[in-house]
């Protein structure tokens, strides 16, 4: 079951200088601080499911979720991850697009989509930086379709801890991954090999290769270190200006 938890302050919000308020001076952050509200969720809970009606959007505050796409015969592919600061809805969208469940705990701070809507029309650092964010995500989603499209299956893994390692670096206040990163996994093995369209036989080998071979280093199932990032790059198919080769 859900719950509230006690506001934070936009000024002390831990995602505060990434989430769609990152360019709100103080008072469009005096606006949301009245009209947010928090709301947790335990792991394995559902967000929001396609199709049904969308009645707030969301700041991913703290934890991790997948959005996935279902299909009639009950196949299911996944096609985001969540992490924090990671935006949920779209104002102009009545419905949900996705399924979206928490993989953890997750904190949401959510704004009523009719007030957000309106907050979009008249706050343009508000508008600004969704449509800056939206287009982050379509080339993020562009680059991952050469991932599931094109590289072999340890290039896939190799790319997502890639992936994974710069986003937590991102929410994390740093410029770069860097090398000798410890990252942990948010999501368990199952639920990587959906996201990489892959199985969790295959995943499972291609880690214990990547392992054996040096590329990365395991104290646990979820506890991943990367002793020298940019030879996991390589393995993810990256060349040195940091693009993918195909």
């Amino acid at each position: 079951m859900s719950k509230f938890t006690p506001l934070v302050a936009c000024g002390n919000c831990p995602i505060r200088h990434n989430a769609v308020c990152a360019q709100c001076d103080s008072d469009e952050l005096a606006t949301l601080e009245r009209l947010k509200s928090y709301k947790v969720y335990p792991a394995g809970a559902r967000l929001s499911d396609a199709g049904m009606p969308l009645t707030h959007f969301s700041s991913i505050v703290e934890g991790c979720a997948t959005m996935s796409k279902t299909l009639e015969d009950g196949r299911r592919q996944t096609v985001g991850l969540l992490l924090p600061s990671d935006f949920i809805g779209r104002p102009g969208r009545t419905t949900s697009a996705y399924d979206v469940e928490s993989l953890t705990e997750v904190k949401l701070c959510r704004f009523e989509r009719v007030e957000f809507e309106r907050l979009v029309q008249t706050t343009p650092h508000i508008a600004n930086r969704l449509l800056t964010m939206t287009l982050d995500e379509l080339d993020a989603a562009r680059d991952w379709s050469v991932v599931l499209g094109r590289l072999t299956a340890r290039e896939k893994v190799a790319a997502f801890l890639v992936s994974l390692a710069r986003r937590l670096a991102s929410v994390q206040g740093k410029r770069n991954a860097g090398s000798g990163v410890m990252i942990h996994l948010p999501l368990s093995r199952e639920a990587m090999a959906d996201h990489l369209g892959l199985t969790l036989e295959t995943t499972s080998r291609q880690v214990s290769a990547l392992r054996r071979d040096g590329v990365i280093e395991t104290s646990s199932n979820r506890d991943i270190r990367i002793p020298d990032f940019e030879r996991l790059a390589i393995e993810a198919g990256e060349d040195d200006d940091g693009g993918l080769i195909v």
